[in-house]
Formats: structure tokens, C-alpha cells, sequence
């Protein structure tokens, strides 16, 4: 057999690994235009923070690796063409621009997603960059260590890691949302509790400026030096970083007549077959069933990449496995400020028909009289007439993300919130209180719920 990987980080690189696994005697050839694979694209922000200085404990494994268990990488070889009639994909070397045809028996499409970048006059300024490849997080580094000042146009997950990373590396850091709240993936509550927490601990090191369009960079052949908003503010800048999003690659697939889902993602099975047989998708590419509403979500994520991609590989081989879905279980850090999420918003559980209840607690994270004892804040949320759990948030400088793993767990066996009220969680005063915030949100939230009849 032959297979065919498109694309080589999280998603490819795993399915290759498990494929040879699995198939000890198969032809597996992996193709990317990038010049690394099988990397964790998500240690970038920590790497420009300088929790580490060789870039290179970022790589997973390395070519030569995959090369001695005949695994054949082909780096800076762009996929341009799918033809499904001939089982054949029209290949591009980077290097020498030549174009070749690679012949396939079964194809994996792990072509991830690349970053959004926002309409903006003169956007390509010199130092004004994104983060998503091993060159970028370099040239960033590079840039903030003889830098004084630097801009983040953006306020999600990658906006906030780089506002810490920037300013634990003692720049003044100007974060630009044109959105009225940072971190809007989060209730609006939430988000607005998010915004006054770090502005809490600001010290002039950093401002947060929201409901801000950025519309124009000035600078020259050296750079950009000015930045430029939408209400006439401007200030001056060494350089800036864009985390306005990212969208995935779907191009080539849609091309090849492979359908695209609601979200604009590679719609898959879950098998992740796609609709031409023999071509799977796996990874930032391609979406996911959210397994709390049985719709359909987009979560590029480098642990839901990786898990696709033991799936695709193991069904191309000829066994069987499932991806059920995701919960939308995600969690960041901004200067000791932890924001996590599982499951169902408010607002997104009403958006699809759910009447949806929730409550907000405030609680210490352990026993009050322990020396590194902080608050958190809980937003759970249920359906009013079932009773079914559907989500929740937690922001605080203490225990967050445990709190919403366990909330996961309970998401996934479709727990009621009286049924996760009775969970036995652990206590001692180091890590909890004698009534851990979790259940003390799912006591309140269970007078909120339809009462049962008889």
C-alpha cells in the first residue's frame, strides 16, 4: 500500500508515526512547505517568553528520525493539485520550483490552518509578523530581545500567551481588540471579568485597548514605527504581532471536489473519511462534531490534531476506530491569570435551542489559611429542563483548568447537574476547600433547574 500525508505537524506527523505502526511494509511519503515537522506549535508564545532558549525542544521528532523507519519526508514540497479520478497529487518543490505527480493508494489530508491576516494599510511593513510556524516564533524572538515596545492586534488565546511572553521579556505592550472584550470565546461576563483581572495587575506594563480597529501601520523600508486606529489614536511600536485568527487550508481539498462543512472546515466522517474514498482529513483542517449538541465546531487544537490523526491512520490501515468529537474543552494563561473553558457557553447554548441556566461563584481554591491561596471564578451552566449539564468557565489565579477537567469528564458521560453535585471529588486543604467550587456552583445551579414533577 501507499499512502500519501499531506502537511506534517500534529495531525500528519502522528498519522504517519501510527501508520508505519500499523503497516510495517507500507510506502508512506509525507509532504509539507514547511522546513520542520512534528512540532508543538502551541510552545511557541513560551519559547519568546524565554522559558527556553533552544528552539529545538520544540521539535517532537525530527525527519531523520521518520527517514530510519522508512518513513519519507519531503520538506519545502507544496501539495497544489488533488486528482481523486487518477489517485494522483500534483506536488511543487519549493526549492527548485519543479512539479511532479505522486501516485497514492490511500491520501491523508493533514494540511492544518494558517493565520488571518486582517485588511489593514501597509500590513506588510517590515516586523510585522504571525505566529504559527518554528520561523516565526524565532524571527520573534530575535525581535523582541532588542525591542522596548510591541503590539499585539488580537485579544484570543494566542494574543494573551504573547502578552505574557512579551511582557515577562520587559517590553511596554500595547494589545489592540476590535471586539468589545477580550477573550470573547467566553461569556460576556466572563470576559469582561478576564479584562478588569489583568488590568488589575497591569503596572504600566501593558494596555488593553478594546472596541479599537486598528486601520493603518506607518513606518518605512525599516520597519513599521507607528500604529493606527480606527478613532485616531496612534502610538509608536518596535514591531507588530497579528493574532487576528486563523482559517483553515481547505483550498486544495475543495478543489478536488471534497466537501467543506458549515464551518468552513473539511467535513469528515467519524472515521475522518471524507467524501471521495480512500482521502481522510485530519487536523487543523478539518471540523468537529461538539459532542454536548451533536453540531458541528471548528477547535484547532494541537491534542484534537493529534488524536485525529491516530484515527485517520489506524482506519487507513484497515482497522476501525472513531473520533467522536470534541468537548471544546480549552484553557490558556495570561500573567498568572488562567482562563478555561469545557462545553457550552451561555450564549452559544441559547444560539441553538438549549434555555439555558447558569451561576457565578467567587471562591478560594483551597483552604483559606493556606500560604498560596487564591480565588476563582466558576460559571457553570445547565439546560433549565432537563437538567443536563451543558458547560463552563473558570478564570482565576488559582486551580482553573482542574476544576473544568473534571467538568469535561462529567460533559462527556452526560451527567445531570444533581448527578455531578453527588461526585466524590477530593479534598485536603493544600488543594481544595472541605466544599470544592465546583460543587458549590452545582448546588446553587440545581435550584435554577425545572423542578421535577411528582
Amino acid at each position: 500500500m501507499k499512502i500519501v500525508i499531506l502537511g506534517g505537524v500534529a495531525a500528519g506527523a502522528k498519522a504517519a508515526a501510527k501508520a508505519r505502526r500499523l503497516l510495517p511494509d507500507a510506502t508512506i511519503d509525507l509532504y509539507t512547505d514547511d522546513t520542520h515537522i512534528s512540532y508543538s506549535a502551541c510552545g511557541l508564545p513560551y519559547f519568546i517568553e524565554g522559558n527556553f532558549e533552544d528552539y529545538r525542544q520544540l521539535l517532537v521528532r525530527l525527519p531523520e528520525e521518520f527517514e530510519k523507519v522508512n518513513v519519507h519526508i519531503h520538506l519545502k514540497n507544496r501539495a497544489v493539485k488533488i486528482i481523486p479520478e487518477s489517485k494522483q497529487v500534483l506536488v511543487q518543490d519549493l526549492i527548485t520550483q519543479n512539479a511532479y505527480l505522486v501516485e497514492y493508494d490511500k491520501l491523508i489530508i493533514a494540511t492544518g490552518a494558517r493565520p488571518v491576516i486582517p485588511n489593514i494599510k501597509n500590513v506588510n511593513l517590515p516586523n510585522i509578523f504571525t505566529l504559527r510556524k518554528i520561523e516565526d516564533g524565532i524571527a520573534i524572538k530575535e525581535m523582541v530581545c532588542k525591542s522596548k515596545h510591541g503590539t499585539i492586534v488580537g485579544g484570543g488565546y494566542i494574543g494573551m500567551e504573547l502578552l505574557e511572553a512579551l511582557v515577562k521579556q520587559n517590553l511596554k505592550v500595547t494589545l489592540v481588540e476590535y471586539g468589545p472584550n477580550v477573550m470573547n470565546m467566553f461569556d460576556d461576563d466572563m470576559s469582561i471579568l478576564i479584562l478588569e483581572q489583568l488590568n488589575s495587575i497591569n503596572n504600566n506594563r501593558f494596555e488593553i485597548l478594546t472596541s479599537e480597529l486598528v486601520t493603518e501601520f506607518l513606518g518605512d523600508i525599516n520597519g513599521i514605527n507607528t500604529v493606527r486606529t480606527g478613532t485616531g489614536k496612534e502610538f509608536n511600536t518596535d514591531f507588530v504581532i497579528l493574532c487576528a485568527g486563523v482559517k483553515p487550508n481547505v483550498e486544495i481539498a475543495k478543489d478536488a471536489g471534497i466537501e467543506i462543512g458549515i464551518t468552513g472546515a473539511i467535513k469528515v466522517n467519524d472515521k475522518m473519511e471524507t467524501n471521495i474514498e480512500d482521502i481522510y482529513a485530519c487536523g487543523d483542517c478539518v471540523e468537529e462534531n461538539l459532542i454536548i449538541s451533536g453540531t458541528k465546531i471548528w477547535m484547532p487544537l494541537g491534542s484534537n490534531a493529534n488524536k485525529e490523526g491516530r484515527t485517520a491512520a489506524i482506519n487507513v490501515c484497515g482497522g476501525e476506530d472513531k473520533f467522536l468529537g470534541v468537548l471544546g474543552s480549552a484553557v490558556t494563561r495570561c500573567l498568572n491569570l488562567t482562563m478555561s473553558m469545557t462545553g457550552l457557553t451561555e450564549k452559544k447554548a441559547s444560539s441553538i435551542g438549549y434555555k439555558p441556566v447558569s451561576v457565578t461563584v467567587t471562591k478560594n481554591d483551597k483552604v483559606g489559611y493556606m500560604p498560596n491561596v487564591n480565588n476563582i471564578t466558576l460559571k457553570l451552566t445547565a439546560d433549565y429542563e432537563s437538567g443536563k449539564l451543558l458547560g463552563g468557565q473558570a478564570v482565576g489565579a488559582g486551580d482553573a483548568d482542574k476544576r473544568i477537567n473534571s467538568l469535561a469528564a462529567a460533559l462527556l458521560a452526560g451527567m445531570s447537574v444533581e448527578e455531578f453535585f453527588n461526585n466524590d471529588l477530593t479534598y485536603a486543604p493544600p488543594y481544595s476547600p472541605t466544599i470544592d467550587p465546583l460543587l458549590n456552583a452545582a448546588q446553587i445551579l440545581m435550584t435554577k433547574i425545572k423542578p421535577k414533577e411528582g
